[in-house]
């Protein structure tokens, strides 16, 4: 069999030894290939979806599964293209078998009806971050969608969550949906992919939900109180476990004109901007595969170095105050038109801007999260963190 060029880090080896009692979904075999054994059966996957140190594909061909087509969520199915770029159609040949790979990040990101023709059941098994603006969830919701009205089961093979342990942040309020936000969920929702779907089918946040045949294979040796570092990076501009752990924070600062790193070797471990007072540390992004056309391209930012510090369970919103306020009078446009998106609402950057305080912010959260925390009770799958 010819193997699958996947993207996967020199560190795997080591990472997977930490992990090593955890057993991801996808290594449960033996609880999903009866179930697929003679089924026409897509894969929503990219560079992530593996066994252990083999593909997820070259496993499933190798016990005759009948992989009829594969969908790729943003990045691709390699992982390797800029965030927000079109992801193209494209075709994987495996011992001559011409499997097609739809996109979910090009023309449209909801699959087609032809796409889906003759398909008897959907794989999801793609590693999460677990912030609600990381669009594989938003993949993930549109498939089980789509799922449901053609009735085609969905199955998940779950991972563990990297930002799990807390939750934190506002929730969305859905007036402001985007594909970078379609739950009301905090930012920070601490659930598995798997609880996720669960979720968002028992919520009814898709239609025809109680239609749609839902599985989920679970982890083994893992619950919500467990660290879990990931084998292969996420996206491009997440390389390691701090840019992870740092992302659902530092994400705030994308529709602002400060630079999180994007264009270094040190995306999502940096704040920045040209204007900013502290000199002590500073960095300059440039062009890069990962980023053709950084914030702030070819001049020196100064700002916060994040690479050594240990990251809190708390969304960080410190640092988004301190830029604003040290840059509001040289940078009018600080927001740019989208903050919304992230953040959920409008009521965050207006608080900023009125110079509430970090407190009285949180506490305008507090309602809705724990309005949250109690309907996340109910799809749990594995034991909490409190």
């Amino acid at each position: 069999m010819k193997k699958l060029l996947i993207l996967l880090f020199t560190s795997h080896l080591v990472l997977s030894q930490q992990n090593s009692e955890i057993k991801v979904g996808s290594e449960k075999m033996h609880e999903y290939l009866d179930q697929i054994s003679n089924k026409s059966v897509g894969l929503l996957v990219n560079h992530s979806s593996t066994v252990r140190s083999t593909h997820l594909i070259d496993t499933l061909i190798s016990k005759n599964i009948n992989i009829k087509k594969i969908f790729s969520p943003e990045h691709g199915f390699t992982g390797n293209i800029e965030r927000g770029k079109t992801v193209n159609e494209d075709t994987l040949i495996i011992d001559e078998k011409i499997i097609p790979v739809v996109s979910m990040y090009g023309k449209t990101r909801i699959p087609s009806k032809e796409s889906m023709k003759g398909l008897d059941i959907i794989i999801f098994d793609i590693q999460d971050v677990g912030a609600r603006f990381y669009t594989y969830i938003s993949a993930m919701h549109n498939m089980m969608n789509i799922c449901a009205e053609l009735g085609i089961s969905f199955l998940v093979l779950d991972r563990p969550n990297p930002n799990s342990g807390y939750i934190d942040g506002p929730v969305l309020e859905m007036e402001y949906q985007s594909y970078i936000g379609m739950h009301e969920i905090p930012i920070v929702h601490a659930l598995t992919v798997g609880e996720l779907a669960k979720m968002i089918k028992g919520e009814k946040w898709i239609e025809n939900s109680e239609k749609l045949k839902l599985e989920v294979i679970k982890i083994d040796n893992w619950d919500h109180s467990k660290e879990y570092k990931l084998p292969v990076r996420p996206s491009p501009n997440l390389p390691n476990q701090q840019s992870i752990l740092l992302y659902p924070s530092l994400c705030l600062f994308e529709q602002t004109t400060v630079s999180i790193g994007r264009g270094t070797a040190f995306p999502f471990q940096v704040i920045g901007h040209p204007n900013y007072d502290n000199k002590s540390f500073s960095f300059t992004p440039v062009s890069v595969v990962e980023e053709r056309k950084p914030k702030h391209e070819g001049s020196e930012s100064f700002g916060i170095d994040l690479r050594k510090i240990k990251v809190k369970k708390e969304l960080n919103i410190k640092y988004l105050i301190d830029f604003y306020n040290k840059l509001k009078g040289t940078d009018s446009d600080f927001f740019g038109k989208y903050f919304y998106r992230i953040a959920g609402n409008k009521k965050l950057e207006n608080q900023i801007k009125d110079g509430i305080s970090e407190k009285e912010i949180r506490s305008s959260w507090e309602i809705k999260l724990s309005q949250y925390k109690a309907k996340r009770k109910k799809y749990l799958l594995y034991k909490d963190f409190e």
